[in-house]
């Protein structure tokens, strides 16, 4: 894959930026880049380099990832102050928004080793989420801001709240990208429905009781 391609890929996903050259700017960029040094370092068994080159990368772009990480093709980091563990693996034409955390568990509870989530293919990931433990998000998922996942996420599934759980999405034309995941005018969520319903019902009697009030109030200076 091309610098030329990879920036391709970012600015479809991106419309603030004029130009290519602009992106280069990106420190999610120069992260990916930081990583792909480290990760060679880490492979090659020299870890404390490795280390090095990912304290380096912190420090510069606010974005930390471990050198154990395995990442694919065209992964977009909007921002910065994300955190992925060792033992991730993340699939291609994958997008992080700021503040999103690929976490791990007790490694007694993990899979030969594996504490950390894997990323299917073009999933996107929005700011504030948590995944966490060796949990599998399928191709094309949208996790929705703050949303805490420990389970394994469907193909295709929109993941909201804590812990996170699948909503319906109605979508009347499916844009090639959604940005933050979740195209929020076109969200049903039965639960928030309810509530809303609640607020509307505890209005109305807020309503009728000072109506009440009102009547006896008058009653009683008419005695």
């Amino acid at each position: 894959m091309g610098l030329g391609t990879y920036l391709a890929s970012v600015k479809a996903r991106d419309p603030a930026p004029r130009s290519r050259l602009e992106i280069l700017t990106y420190p999610g960029v120069w992260a990916l880049g930081f990583h792909r040094i480290a990760h060679a370092l880490y492979r090659a068994r020299l870890f404390f380099l490795a280390r090095v080159v990912n304290h380096l990368s912190r420090f510069l772009t606010a974005i930390d990832i471990h050198p154990g990480a395995r990442i694919g093709r065209n992964l977009f980091i909007d921002h910065g102050f994300v955190v992925i563990g060792e033992t991730a693996e993340i699939g291609d034409d994958v997008t992080i928004y700021q503040g999103a955390t690929l976490g791990g568990t007790n490694p007694a509870s993990g899979i030969g080793g594996k504490r950390h989530p894997t990323i299917g293919n073009g999933v996107v990931i929005s700011l504030g989420a948590a995944i966490l433990g060796p949990i599998r998000v399928g191709d094309g998922a949208r996790i929705g801001a703050n949303a805490v996942v420990t389970k394994d996420v469907p193909a295709g599934a929109t993941m909201v709240g804590i812990p996170a759980r699948p909503i319906p999405v109605v979508v009347k034309e499916e844009p090639a990208f959604v940005p933050y995941g979740t195209p929020c005018s076109e969200v049903f969520d039965p639960v928030t429905q309810r509530h809303e319903l609640m607020k509307c019902e505890l209005e109305a009697l807020k309503a009728r009781v000072a109506q009440l009030e009102r009547l006896l109030a008058k009653a009683s200076d008419a005695a």
